[in-house]
């Protein structure tokens, strides 16, 4: 062969500037794309052997990737397809040609089964010049004797000539630049390496070991594979988790293609620890773990790998915001998550009950964040109460509407947030015989929201929000035993306890508190969206208001109307301090001032 000298075909000068700065977001994934452009060589002669179009030894088709730090290069070599003189001015020199295409095109007829081999010449192979002041290519095609190299600096002008290769295949030899020698570190190039080639479909050797799972269960029929495979794949992806809940093995072909398996991880209460752990492959070669335009918003929570050639790399977050092909892999999965959450429930309900803590966050923030997941999801999202019972939302309200329906016909459902700092009012609830449903996550506040936007005549309440005659008001007017003369006395008495707050005098029964600290169901759950929104407000600049009811037919109330003087303030001291403990509001001085006067007292 005679060495020939040219052009590479692109449309300006400023190719190579464009493709370090603009066209991938990080340097590192220019080992990815040459290693993908190796593990499609590999897949096309292996595809043509099948096909009987090519008869000689396959052999070895590991993907070999070395380093040289003296001679400050990194080779990248296959015993693929490799390419004649010809094809390499083809492909190579006419940047965004697609070799791929034209080989699936020119067999498309003859190929058998459904996997496709699309691999990009071009662009991919240029990400190379982001990390190299010169690359080489000697490749010998497996229709060729002659084997042929090409060299290019990084301008527009390349060298084309014969070369020594004794095996089919090709070898790119990147001749590392001074500002990116820290590639030339093997613990650097074998990180990358783990990163986007743990799945690649070839082996790829480095260092004498094969790096890479060729075979990773997404790739296999679920027909085949055990529990115990699954579980072993996630300690894979995620050495140091628990086992997950279950999962879900994907594999859909039409309208897109789409494979992986997702796993329902035990939730934690901190959303950012359980985000950003599903990994977007795109035929085993890894893209991304930021699939937030791919996967609905309130399943980033899941863990696990889904794999589509046909989401588009390497594009803007328009594009993929705008791609229809993405729009529908991401209703498939939100289907197909509803639909394993359904099956799960009712085959075994007890079980999804022991599970729920986990899976309630994913379906309440799913109903939250997808209007349409709640239609999925009703019949299966549970109410849980304080004595431990689970109840679907028709159960609950089949339960407590004979007792817990206002004058207005609205089904009032009464929840506790603390368990524990609430149990007065739980008990108070109790004697009356009415339920209380424990939503005590983080979710909850926006969780009540879409529930009372979704089920007529339903609305949630606090237990602790306001006295039980006003949290479920049935209409019934009582009067207060005390004259006016000791209404305004004991108004009097707790003015200078309430500060900025409200002191309202009710009539309650006699087994009610004496004082009661409430704070409307309204300000608590604005402040409690808030504070989940990272937005402190008015609620972050001051504590937050609360409403001082006094039974104005309690016995210790009437006392109080008819003391004075140092003994009415004292009375009323205790009674206010027995409000705010029972509320966990009494804290400090003002804790140790109650405990010595309650000891002195005995």
């Amino acid at each position: 062969m005679v060495a020939e000298k040219g052009t590479i075909s692109i449309n300006t000068e400023n190719i190579f500037p464009i493709i370090k700065k603009f066209l991938y977001s990080d340097n590192e994934i220019f080992l990815r794309e040459l290693v993908s452009n190796s593990v499609d060589a590999t897949q096309k002669i292996k595809k043509l052997a099948a096909m009987g179009k090519y008869d000689g030894e396959l052999g070895e088709l590991k993907i070999k990737v070395s380093v040289d730090k003296e001679a400050k290069t990194i080779t990248i070599s296959d015993a693929g397809l490799g390419m004649t003189a010809e094809e390499i001015k083809k492909y190579i020199n006419q940047i965004a040609f697609s070799g791929a295409k034209e080989f699936v095109e020119k067999y498309k007829d003859q190929a058998e089964g459904k996997e496709q081999i699309i691999g990009q010449f071009g662009l991919g192979f240029y990400s190379a010049f982001m990390v190299s002041k010169e690359v080489e290519i000697i490749s010998k095609s497996y229709q060729d004797e002659a084997a042929a190299r090409w060299i290019c600096d990084g301008t527009t002008t390349f060298e084309i000539t014969e070369a020594e290769r004794a095996t089919r295949g090709t070898d790119v030899i990147l001749h590392i630049a001074e500002d990116s020698e820290e590639f030339l570190e093997e613990y650097k190039i074998e990180q990358i390496l783990e990163k986007y080639g743990k799945f690649l479909p070839v082996e790829i050797e480095f260092k004498d070991k094969v790096i890479n799972n060729p075979n990773p269960i997404w790739t296999k029929a679920p027909a085949d594979l055990k529990d115990e495979d699954y579980l072993a794949f996630y300690k894979e992806l995620y050495p140091m988790s628990e086992d997950p809940l279950f999962w879900i093995h994907l594999n859909v072909d039409y309208p897109f293609n789409l494979t992986g398996v997702l796993y329902f991880p035990k939730i934690k209460n901190d959303f950012q620890l359980n985000r950003e752990k599903i990994q977007l492959y795109s035929r085993q070669v890894f893209i991304t773990d930021d699939v937030k335009d791919i996967v609905p918003e309130f399943l980033q929570l899941l863990h696990g790998v889904i794999d589509s050639p046909d989401i588009p790399l390497n594009v803007s977050r328009s594009y993929l915001q705008a791609d229809g092909n993405v729009r529908k892999i991401n209703s498939y999965i939100t289907k197909k998550v509803a639909d394993k959450l359904a099956d799960l429930f009712k085959d075994d309900r007890k079980a999804f009950e022991g599970k729920w803590e986990s899976i309630g966050m994913f379906v309440k923030y799913g109903i939250i964040a997808d209007e349409k997941f709640y239609d999925r999801a009703k019949d299966y999202i549970l109410l849980k109460n304080v004595k431990d019972e689970f109840f679907t939302l028709e159960e609950y309200k089949d339960k407590v509407a004979l007792l817990q329906t206002d004058k207005d016909e609205t089904t009032v459902i009464l929840y506790a947030s603390d368990k524990e700092k609430q149990d007065a009012y739980i008990a108070g609830a109790a004697k009356r015989d009415f339920d209380v449903v424990l939503l005590d996550d983080m979710l909850d506040s926006h969780f009540i929201n879409t529930l009372e936007q979704k089920l007529e005549k339903t609305t949630f309440k606090r237990v602790d929000a306001d006295t039980f005659d006003k949290l479920i008001d049935k209409g019934l007017v009582n009067e207060v035993i005390l004259s006016e003369d000791e209404k305004k006395t004991v108004e009097e008495a707790f003015k200078p306890l309430a500060g900025n707050n409200v002191v309202k005098i009710e009539a309650l029964s006699v087994d009610e508190m004496p004082v009661s600290i409430v704070v409307p169901e309204f300000m608590r759950r604005y402040a409690d969206m808030a504070k989940m929104n990272g937005q402190g407000g008015m609620f972050g600049a001051m504590p937050q208001m609360h409403n001082i009811v006094v039974n104005g037919n309690h016995p210790l109330i009437a006392k109080l109307s008819k003391t004075e003087g140092e003994e009415q303030s004292k009375l009323a001291k205790q009674l206010h301090d027995l409000a705010l403990l029972s509320q966990g509001m009494l804290s400090g001085s003002g804790l140790t001032q109650f405990i010595e006067r309650s000891v002195g007292q005995l």
